[in-house]
């Protein structure tokens, strides 16, 4: 390969502790968690502590030679924001990770400027976790807004997960319009394989949009390795906004309790259905120009003893 391959959606963790909607999530042994009232593994279940930590991605990175990830966070897993700032500044060559605010509740913009302050470069918000039973809190808000402006003052990414199909499109469009300077990744692909997920995609039209593949292999899980729908999709989104606004994405480590993380992206590399050209950009290059990593890793391949 004359690239480096970047994954565009990871999670990093020391503990999981944390509520969603009134229900708890908590580390557990085994790489299993609580997690909404059942026992879910969230882990490979060697990790047997819990901790998904850097120097166990890091190894998984250098074995499947992919270069840098973006850490992204979710609701899910708690705040993770002074570990990743820790992460941030011991590898920061191969690791952009985002801070996050809790949107859930009035009073971010000030946890979102202190964050900014701190160095963070960009911030994530899990917006398909907004739709409350107590109340929608829209991305279009006053306190929403004022957070967007700021970061697109401060050249801030804004990572995003948005609800399935367009519940949430319209919303984007405001906030692309009001801040055309703002980078946006959404995530999970627009949550493909559900209804109105080119909706999404089509967000990408706009000059500072991009779509990363975060959890694909999880969305297409039915149908399992190689994957073959969930390259017609990458195929389709192409279509629908060019190649060079795709990225791919792991969602690591939970997509790892089904395959491995090689496995999460080799799919696309042996698949007859892109070119050569196109799995470049997918695979690297697009996140490579888009999150500007410099100083990329050059890793060998290390063969299995299996081979």
């Amino acid at each position: 390969m004359d690239y480096r391959i970047i994954d565009a959606h990871a999670h990093l963790w020391l503990h999981q502790d944390t509520e969603v909607d009134g229900m708890r999530i908590k580390t557990m042994e085994g790489g299993r968690s609580l997690f909404m009232g059942e026992v879910r593994q969230m882990l490979p279940p060697f990790i047997v502590d819990g901790r998904n930590t850097a120097e166990v991605f890091l190894s998984n990175m250098d074995y499947a030679q992919v270069s840098a990830a973006v850490i992204t966070q979710e609701y899910i897993d708690g705040l993770q924001n002074g570990y990743l700032w820790d992460v941030q500044q011991t590898y920061p060559d191969r690791f952009l990770c985002c801070g996050m605010v809790d949107a859930r509740k009035p009073g971010y913009y000030a946890h979102a400027r202190a964050l900014i302050g701190q160095g963070f470069k960009a911030i994530k918000i899990p917006a398909q976790r907004l739709l409350l039973p107590e109340g929608r809190v829209y991305l279009t808000s006053g306190e929403m807004m004022e957070m967007f402006r700021l970061m697109e003052e401060n050249d801030i990414l804004f990572s995003v997960d948005l609800a399935d199909g367009a519940v949430q499109v319209g919303e984007m469009e405001e906030v692309i319009a009001e801040c055309p300077g703002l980078r946006i990744a959404i995530g999970h692909f627009g949550m493909v394989t559900r209804a109105g997920w080119h909706e999404q995609v089509k967000l990408a039209r706009h000059e500072n949009v991009r779509i990363e593949s975060g959890g694909i292999t999880w969305l297409f899980n039915d149908e399992f390795y190689p994957f073959r729908g969930a390259v017609v999709a990458i195929k389709e989104a192409a279509g629908l906004v060019g190649m060079d606004k795709l990225m791919w994405g792991s969602d690591y480590p939970r997509t790892t309790t089904a395959v491995t993380y090689r496995m999460s992206y080799d799919f696309v590399v042996k698949s007859g259905l892109m070119t050569e050209e196109e799995k470049a950009l997918f695979l690297g290059r697009n996140a490579e120009r888009f999150y500007r990593f410099t100083n990329l890793a050059e890793l060998p391949y290390i063969k299995n003893m299996s081979e």
